[in-house]
């Protein structure tokens, strides 16, 4: 099936007990067995759940992959993930993060004797580095959260495999309908749901996704383990906003450019970054691996004071003030006391993450009206 059509259809049949279109929601603990171990693959809800499953299936189709386990959150889903290490393992990471991976990292993993190196990976001399015989995983977000930055997930993949190194790509920012990381070499994609999977913001969800089933199982055991799961009705409004994934996304994308050319005429605006641009550092990188280049933009203003971008963020109409991304509607944030607040602030200037930058969410409404909202908001300033 082409992605179009596995994002209605992949992994999902009607229900065979009413025949419904749509997948029921099983708001159920637990499930009735005809004797001792005799039931119908279904035992307790923290292990399973139908709705669940279906979602799960669908996701593995989207990312060409053996597994997908769903998780109640984003950093539910990368805590199972990291907890794959062992205490003096180390975790060679994108030095350009969304806050919240940077935080459980160096504020609760970093706690088990787990050690994390922080690096930009335009260059693998860069992963070298850092990598010794303690390395056990590489940390691929791509495009990064905030500055969009982009990695060649396939130059990575191929050095780890010649080391024996696993690579799990935070999708997020792309969605599946952008790029699929397991295409290119990499063992584990995560995703928070929450943002253009669900598409709507009015779910909190988590999914990881894996290369091979033995990995899968791994995850799955720490999830029964611990407990990390999703609501039956949270899987059901994710797989309700899968099916316009790609319409939503490719909309979104368009917006985003004309967005990011309009900002680049602004003369108040300092730095655009943005994939699409011929002057991105890494363009041709994002042309080979991304279907297009996100609806993600940053900025900031040639004063880089962050009173500028504060007037600026009360100024919009459309451009909501909100934490988040990924939705139908746009956003507008800034990531220094926002998202990656916890991000110590010399850590978040030597990637370019200045006191004035501003992240937008570009969604789905009229490109005329987004740009005029953007404009009367800088006029302001």
């Amino acid at each position: 099936m082409k992605f179009g059509t596995k994002v209605i259809h992949a992994g999902i049949q009607p229900d065979p007990s009413t025949g419904a279109i749509m997948t029921p929601i099983f708001q159920t603990s637990t499930y009735v067995q005809a004797a001792p171990g005799k039931h119908k693959g279904y035992e307790y809800g923290r292990s399973q759940n139908p709705t669940r499953t279906v979602l799960e299936n669908n996701l593995a189709s989207l990312e060409n992959g053996a597994m997908a386990i769903c998780f109640g959150s984003g950093l539910a889903a990368m805590d199972a993930v990291l907890k794959l290490l062992d205490p003096q393992d180390e975790v060679v990471s994108t030095n350009d993060i969304y806050g919240g991976s940077y935080r459980i990292m160096n504020q609760v993993f970093a706690k088990y004797n787990i050690k994390f190196h922080y690096v930009g990976m335009d260059t693998i001399k860069n992963i070298e580095a850092v990598v010794n015989e303690k390395t056990k995983m590489i940390w691929i977000e791509t495009p990064t959260n905030p500055m969009l930055n982009i990695i060649d997930i396939k130059m990575v993949c191929d050095y780890a495999k010649s080391k024996g190194i696993m690579v799990c790509v935070d999708n997020t920012f792309a969605s599946p309908y952008l790029q699929n990381p397991i295409d290119l070499g990499a063992d584990i994609v995560i995703h928070s749901a929450t943002k253009y999977l669900g598409g709507h913001s009015d779910v909190v969800h988590g999914a990881v996704i894996t290369k091979d089933l033995d990995t899968g199982a791994q995850l799955r055991f720490i999830q029964k383990a611990v407990g990390a799961i999703p609501g039956p009705q949270d899987c059901f409004l994710v797989l309700r906003g899968i099916k316009t994934l790609h319409v939503r996304v490719q909309r979104a994308c368009e917006n985003a450019r004309k967005v990011a050319e309009y900002l680049l005429t602004n003369e108040k605006v300092n730095n655009v970054y943005y994939p699409g641009f011929d002057s991105h550092p890494n363009h041709e990188v994002a042309k080979r691996q991304m279907k297009d280049f996100g609806a993600m933009i940053s900025f900031d203003f040639k004063d880089d004071n962050i009173d500028t971008a504060t007037e600026m963020l009360s100024a919009t109409s459309l451009f909501a003030l909100a934490e988040s991304l990924g939705g139908v509607e746009s956003l507008i944030g800034h990531p220094a006391t926002m998202t990656h607040g916890s991000i110590p602030r010399e850590e978040r200037l030597k990637v370019g993450l200045t006191d004035s930058l501003i992240r937008l969410s570009v969604g789905i409404e009229d490109i005329d009206d987004l740009i005029a909202d953007l404009d009367q908001a800088l006029a302001k300033v």
